[in-house]
């Protein structure tokens, strides 16, 4: 079991903020005792400050939380988008395997080498997890890979904001290989950060008779916060169920109190409702590297290795900031990030602070006019298909919670060959 902060916690004060420099402890500090930050707070008896136990009862999105400068980061969440197809050659790979089971394994691969970029990333460059930039309303973030696989193309999209959820569609023409989805987060305060992410992913391979697989998102918690050396773990269980017939079992471990590793995890391939007819099983840590064997266990044959730290990563290619449209993420925020990467709060929340107030002179005007903002690629719906009902009874307790992400979000192809720039006819996010 991995340890939580409730332990940590109980520790002897001097650990608060080890990890943080001397000039920024004081910020983290009382960050931490979320003093005026959070709305939510339980009243602390006896008249004594509010402490780190005084915001159990806070649910929310992050945006609401107000964290210290050097915890900012300079993505938006409308680039994370990106993390699930560095490895173009991996995300493709799928469509040439003539077995389904190895198909099956294959996309099981392609999403365990996913886990780094998505959860890992920011921590390795930056020596600790960053707060994402908030996207607004129609916020894009588009760009290509193009490698040995061939062009593939990222499509991302801010579909709601209250609540946050951010859709997104991946897709190969070459070899017949789309990935589409959307996810909000939710999150919860208990010593730590507790995030549960909502919605799904879809991937088709349309040159397998459009085979289809539903991919469930990890829970998230966020270690470390005491120390001021934030980073991510993954905790509970995922499932990949696909039209094929197979279903795969992700399950993840933190390093727990005695033994163990951080970021560790197993995972299981069988035959849909069959789980102890284990064809593949796979072990490691998602950030560093896995095994992959035949059956179940340690004792099978080692069919394949994957080692996350030196897989190579294409770049993601996006226009010029002259040649994108205002509202695309890097040229919108480009004056908050600059001003971040500078260290200057006062331009950075001046200029986020225009941001949103032209958010909201846009959403006065759509309720005075009785009208919706209409979304660009992506188109919403009330329910999920049979189709997706059918392959989620192999995903245990997953359902769709459209009414926590403001809809189902499909991606809508004649709206994206409509779509040109600039996106919204000259109109300005502020």
């Amino acid at each position: 079991m991995s340890p939580s902060l409730d332990t940590k916690v109980s520790g002897s004060s001097k650990d608060e903020g080890a990890g943080v420099s001397p000039q920024n402890k004081g910020s983290w500090s009382s960050f931490l005792k979320v003093r005026t930050h959070i709305n939510k707070l339980r009243t602390p008896k006896h008249g004594s400050s509010p402490s780190l136990q005084s915001i159990a009862s806070f649910n929310g999105d992050l945006s609401s939380m107000t964290a210290p400068p050097f915890i900012l980061g300079t993505l938006s969440l409308t680039e994370f988008s990106a993390y699930w197809a560095q490895h173009p050659s991996v995300f493709v790979a799928p469509a040439a395997e003539e077995d389904p089971a190895k198909r099956a394994l294959l996309v099981l691969k392609w999403f365990l080498s996913t886990l780094k970029p998505s959860y890992s990333t920011r921590n390795d460059k930056y020596g600790s997890e960053k707060k994402p930039l908030n996207p607004f309303l129609g916020e894009l973030f588009l760009g290509k890979w193009e490698d040995e696989a061939g062009t593939t193309e990222l499509v991302s999209e801010q579909v709601s904001h209250h609540p946050p959820v951010t859709a997104y569609c991946i897709q190969n023409a070459k070899h017949g290989v789309k990935l589409e989805g959307y996810n909000g987060q939710k999150a919860s305060f208990s010593r730590t950060i507790h995030i549960k992410q909502i919605g799904h992913a879809l991937l088709t391979l349309t040159s397998r008779a459009n085979e289809t697989y539903l991919i469930t998102l990890p829970n998230i918690h966020i270690e470390g916060l005491i120390y001021g050396k934030p980073f991510v773990e993954l905790n509970g269980c995922t499932y990949i169920s696909s039209s094929s017939g197979y279903t795969a079992k992700i399950d993840y471990a933190g390093k727990g109190w005695v033994s163990g590793k951080k970021n560790s995890f197993t995972a299981t391939l069988y035959p849909q409702g069959k789980e102890k007819e284990v064809l593949y099983s796979v072990e490691g840590q998602w950030p560093e590297s896995f095994t992959i064997r035949e059956g179940s266990g340690k004792h099978g044959a080692v069919i394949d290795t994957y080692n996350a730290r030196t897989q190579p990563i294409t770049p993601l290619t996006v226009p010029p900031l002259a040649q994108q449209d205002a509202w695309e993420a890097n040229k919108a925020w480009d004056k908050v990030i600059t001003a971040i990467t500078k260290g200057d709060m006062d331009t950075t929340n001046a200029e986020k602070s225009k941001l949103e107030n032209g958010q909201r002179e846009l959403r006065r005007k759509e309720m005075s006019e009785g009208r919706e903002w209409e979304r660009r690629f992506f188109r919403r719906g009330d329910k999920a298909e049979e189709w997706w009902e059918k392959l989620a009874q192999g995903c245990a307790g997953e359902r769709i919670e459209s009414e926590k992400t403001g809809g189902v979000w499909r991606f809508d192809e004649g709206k994206a060959k409509e779509a040109r720039r600039p996106f919204y006819d000259g109109l300005m996010p502020c």
